[in-house]
């Protein structure tokens, strides 16, 4: 209220000057110069121009009807009154009236357009500064409380405030508090509504990107323009997303330092564990091949045997996740046979397949796959061995490949109790055991991680399909190799 009286006041002070200006160009014209009445109008018009260039259109018109006053009262006859004795003197009167309000509104115009370039240049000028100051913010600072007394700085503004969404908290910038309701930024925050305060001078807008609302910025002054209004929102929003980014990637570097030294321990224990294993497992196999020993100390060294062997596959997993996780899987890919891959798992097993009917059908002229014959013999152990443990001795077991979208797909397949649907989507985790077996069946929970790691290596997919009672089948797929 008190800067629109004083708004008023200085325009009236204008007003008064510019009739001083016609007073002063009426006495130079009448007493001194002596001019007649053309000249006169002349230099009315001047006048008015000058006016209206400088102070602005209500000046301009005051000082338009002032003119008209005195060229009518001093330089049109009969001289020192209002009267006009010729009528062609009355045209004259009529075209200086409108020319001086026609150049008064040109005139005028051309102040406000000069004066919305200045003041754009200027809010393009505090922008720019604005969004430099942000960038150069130090992200792991309060941000809440940087960015509000930041704009309050750069557009010298009487005050600031910014509700973040995430704490529910209202942050004040600026000489003093804005009178707005907490509930009037939330509400912007939430809806993502623009609310406007003519009494106040206050605006409320949204802070977003792209996506949901992530607080609200109060603002009041009438210095700012609306666009400049959406701009500094955005610049906001860009600031806190860019912090946001910033703090994800570092978290994500701090996991991955982390996972990479639990991985190297893992794999430096494991090693390390290794090594006793190998004379353990020779010694064992000696004294059962000697035969030397009483029934019950073969019982004994077979106990030993087979846990060795138990403990050295789950080192070697624990190895293999190891260097998954620790990003230190390498591919060496070449042309290879599917079916070649298979029967060198098939032989390694050996006796494990003793008892049970194992159908293949992988023909022999199917195309070669590009992989790394290590790794997927690896994906293929696992997905044999979790069939043999999963399921009752002597069931079937049956392993076919074929060409699917420019891959080669290989399934096995049991005919064990299944997997129920709420678990399929979890066989794949790292550690994760079906209920029903995870007490009876030994195991770590792993070999299907790995396996599924490796063929995402390879740029294939690997996944099951099963029904409760009809047993399961494991699929992989990866690419055929280029032809030569």
């Amino acid at each position: 209220m008190q800067k629109e009286l004083l708004r008023r006041v200085e325009v009236g002070v204008r007003v008064l000057g510019a009739l001083a200006l016609i007073a002063g160009a009426t006495f130079f014209c009448f007493h001194i110069v002596k001019v007649n009445g053309v000249t006169a109008a002349l230099t009315f018009l001047l006048v008015v121009l000058g006016v209206g260039t400088h102070w602005g259109l209500a000046e301009a018109l005051a000082a338009s009807i002032a003119g008209m006053l005195c060229l009518n009262y001093f330089f049109l006859p009969p001289i020192g009154s209002f009267t006009i004795a010729d009528p062609q003197n009355w045209i004259a009167l009529f075209a200086f009236a409108v020319t001086a309000v026609i150049a008064s509104h040109l005139s005028s115009s051309a102040k406000r357009q000069e004066l919305e370039i200045s003041r754009r240049q200027r809010e393009m000028e505090q922008l720019y500064t604005l969004s430099r100051n942000l960038l150069l913010l130090d992200t792991r600072g309060p941000l809440a409380r940087l960015i509000p007394n930041q704009v309050a700085q750069v557009f010298d503004l009487q005050g600031v405030a910014y509700f973040d969404r995430a704490t529910d908290q209202i942050h004040w910038a600026g000489p003093q508090d804005i009178p707005v309701e907490a509930s009037r930024l939330r509400d912007a925050a939430v809806q993502g509504t623009v609310f406007h305060d003519a009494a106040a001078h206050t605006t409320v807008i949204p802070i977003s990107l792209g996506g949901p609302p992530i607080g609200s910025l109060a603002i009041q002054g009438t210095t700012v323009s609306e666009a400049a209004l959406h701009s500094i929102s955005n610049l906001a929003a860009i600031t806190l997303e860019r912090a946001h980014v910033q703090e994800v990637a570092t978290r994500a570097e701090a996991a991955r330092q982390s996972e990479e030294l639990k991985s190297t321990l893992l794999d430096a224990l494991a090693h390390e564990f290794k090594t006793p294993l190998t004379p353990i497992k020779a010694a064992v196999t000696s004294m059962l091949s000697d035969g030397c020993t009483t029934p019950n100390h073969q019982e004994l060294l077979h106990i030993v045997d087979e846990e060795t062997d138990r403990l050295n596959t789950m080192l070697t997993e624990a190895i293999q996740i190891s260097r998954i996780e620790g990003g230190k899987l390498r591919l060496h890919q070449s042309p290879q046979s599917m079916s070649g891959l298979i029967r060198v798992q098939l032989d390694r097993l050996g006796e494990s397949l003793e008892g049970r009917k194992v159908v293949v059908e992988v023909p022999e002229d199917l195309p070669r796959v590009s992989v790394d014959p290590e790794f997927i013999g690896i994906v293929i152990g696992q997905l044999l061995n979790n069939a043999l443990r999963y399921t009752p001795p002597g069931s079937p077991l049956a392993i076919r490949s074929r060409v699917e979208e420019g891959g080669i797909v290989t399934s096995i397949e049991d005919s064990g109790p299944g997997i129920p649907e709420p678990e399929q989507q979890h066989v794949f985790e790292k550690f994760y055991r079906g209920k029903e077996h995870r007490e009876r069946i030994p195991g770590t929970g792993v070999g299907l991680a790995i396996a599924r790691e490796i063929v995402r290596a390879h740029g294939g997919k690997i996944w099951v399909e099963s029904q409760p009672g009809q047993g399961a089948k494991f699929l992989f797929s990866v690419p055929c190799a280029a032809e030569p």
